[in-house]
């Protein structure tokens, strides 16, 4: 059991535009004894808990039961910035306030780094709040190939998404590190540990 203590972990922004491979890398983290914000798990948590009620009221008819269905509001707010920009202004903050929460407790149990799993790190400026910042990436070709065989997925769809996703050329030009996920499991893993190699040099001078 670590000790408790005062230092903040080293916080590694992980991101990747749709299709690239960031929750599989996410796991990798994880396998290596790194604690994980998943983002995405946590607007899951949010659309099932309170939220849901004003998030139907915002948006008519995209709750079941009390509970948001991702697929109806999808439909309702994508293509619609305005729409998107309103359901962001009341589920970003909810997700900032969970991950300083899990920092917090990261920090009390003495770990020695976090990674914020956040999808849309650049476009929420989110790259600001971490000391490192990784980006999952893969050639076009198979990123297009992982997202149309997803069920439901469409080519419109995807040219939706990847529109208000920044593009990934930009993404890896802002990266500390990048993950090449083409290249397969073990090859991912083995970037995952070099990183948490290096990062783990520089922190005495952080």
């Amino acid at each position: 059991m670590k000790a408790e203590t005062s230092t903040r972990p080293l916080v590694i922004g992980l991101t990747g535009s749709i299709g690239m491979g960031k929750s599989t890398t996410a796991d990798l983290f994880r396998a290596e004894g790194v604690p994980v914000y998943d983002s995405d798990r946590a607007v899951h948590e949010i659309y099932r808990g309170p939220a849901a009620a004003r998030i139907e009221e915002m948006f008519p008819g995209t709750t079941v039961d009390g509970v948001v269905d991702r697929a109806r509001l999808a439909a309702r707010v994508l293509g619609d910035s305005e729409a998107l920009r309103r359901l962001e202004a009341l589920v970003h903050p909810l997700v900032a306030a969970g991950r300083d929460e899990f920092l917090e407790d990261c920090r009390r149990a003495g770990e020695r780094f976090v990674v914020f799993d956040i999808p849309l790190l650049f476009e929420i400026g989110a790259q600001k709040d971490v000391d490192a910042v990784v980006v999952v990436s893969a050639p076009p070709d198979v990123q297009r190939s992982r997202v149309l065989a997803r069920p439901g997925m469409t080519e419109e769809k995807f040219a939706a998404i990847l529109a208000k996703q920044t593009p990934d050329a930009e993404k890896r030009a802002g990266a500390d590190f990048v993950v090449h996920s083409e290249r397969g499991l073990d090859s991912a893993r083995r970037e995952v540990r070099l990183i948490l190699e290096e990062l783990a040099r520089r922190e005495p001078s952080r």
